[in-house]
Formats: C-alpha cells, sequence, structure tokens
C-alpha cells in the first residue's frame, strides 16, 4: 500500500472515529451508555464477520492461530470497549473536539512510549527532541480545546 493511499484511509478512519462518541451518545440517549456501547460493538462485530468471511481468503480458519499469541495481544478489543464506554459518558462533558484532542494525546503519549522502549513487539525508535516538542505542543492544544 502506498504511503498516500494509507495517510488517506488512516484520516478518514479518524473521521469516523471523532464521529463515533457523539452518535453513540445520541443512541445513549434512548438505550443507556453501556447498552449503546453494546450495540456498537455488535454492529462492529457483524460488520467485521461479513467482511472477513467476503474480503478474507480462508474466512475465518486462521483464528484457530489466535492461542498461539501472547496473552496481551488477545485483549484489544477490551481496549476498544473501554474507549466506547469512557467516550460515551465523558463526550457530553468535554465536547467531541475535547474528546478527540485528549484521546489522540493519550494515543500519542503511549505511542511514544512504546516506540521508545519497543514495547509489544514494535520496533525501537529513537523519542527525538522534535516528538517531544510535538507532544507538549499536542498537550497544550488539549488545554485550549477543554478549558472554558
Amino acid at each position: 500500500m502506498s504511503r498516500v493511499l494509507a495517510l488517506v484511509l488512516a484520516i478518514a478512519a479518524g473521521c469516523l472515529v471523532g464521529m463515533q462518541a457523539p452518535v453513540n451518545a445520541r443512541l445513549s440517549s434512548s438505550v443507556g451508555k453501556l447498552q449503546a456501547a453494546t450495540f456498537s460493538f455488535l454492529v462492529g462485530t457483524v460488520a467485521l464477520v461479513l467482511i472477513t468471511a467476503v474480503v478474507t481468503q480462508g474466512g475465518f480458519a486462521d483464528l484457530r492461530h489466535a492461542t498461539s499469541a501472547p496473552w496481551w495481544a488477545l485483549v484489544g478489543g477490551l481496549f476498544g470497549a473501554v474507549y466506547v464506554a469512557v467516550a460515551l459518558a465523558t463526550v457530553t462533558t468535554l465536547g467531541a473536539s475535547g474528546l478527540t484532542a485528549a484521546v489522540i494525546t493519550g494515543q500519542l503519549v503511549v505511542s511514544a512510549v512504546i516506540d521508545r522502549f519497543g514495547l509489544l513487539g514494535i520496533q525501537r525508535q529513537h523519542l527525538t527532541t522534535t516528538r517531544v516538542v510535538g507532544l507538549l505542543v499536542l498537550a497544550l492544544g488539549v488545554f485550549l480545546v477543554v478549558r472554558r
């Protein structure tokens, strides 16, 4: 995949994530927060089952190898569930932009730590002064977005 296509797809996915919390919050006003999170994951699961069945060669056969992965490689769905539940609980307080700014900051900070120490099977990356400044500017941006 080209870098340009990867960047376009990543930005598009980011747009969808930015819409996810407000959409789920609207659903939660009808069914409750945890129920909305559950329904959101149910819809996502159905979509992934259909995509896997149609797009991948061999469908679900490779899932039998999941037990050979380290235990921590199996909890990604839990992280997503926590994100959706926290987003539902905080989007009405922080707003969509405040929530997104805070989430992106958390993602970048933990990603920088993962890169720096080569955690979770990722190759080590240097934590340069430029990256540190970028993280600090991002933190300032969150402050500016969420302040009253």
